[in-house]
């Protein structure tokens, strides 16, 4: 089984930085977009950024400039770098990957922005 695994999650004051990482990792013949979704208390799950295997990016408004998402193809890695962290920014993150021809989710990371 493919799985994914996400890393770096974790309690950041407003303003502060925060990465997040996430490696795919079993048997994969194929994965062409990799994304970053989040879900906050009592919302529905939305897309934050994603990733195309050729390195071309798409933002959710209310990240762009604040959010940076990269890639590391041959590693089947992803990573998340925050700035400028508000507490509308607190969710579970979920690591998202067109792998084999499917979708695949990571179990989810906790991000809390609060002072």
């Amino acid at each position: 089984q493919v799985q994914l695994v996400e890393s770096g999650g974790g309690l950041v004051q407003p303003g502060g930085s925060l990465g997040l990482s996430c490696a795919a990792s079993g048997s994969i013949f194929s994965i062409y977009n990799m994304a970053w979704h989040r879900q906050a208390p009592g919302k529905e799950r939305e897309l934050v950024a994603e990733i195309s295997r050729g390195g071309n990016t798409y933002y959710v408004d209310s990240v762009k400039g604040r959010f940076t998402i990269s890639r590391d193809t041959p590693k089947d890695r992803i990573d998340l770098l925050m700035h400028n962290l508000k507490p509308e920014d607190t969710a579970v993150y979920y690591c998202y990957a067109d792998v084999n021809g499917g979708d695949k989710w990571g179990q989810g990371i906790q991000v809390t922005v609060s002072s």
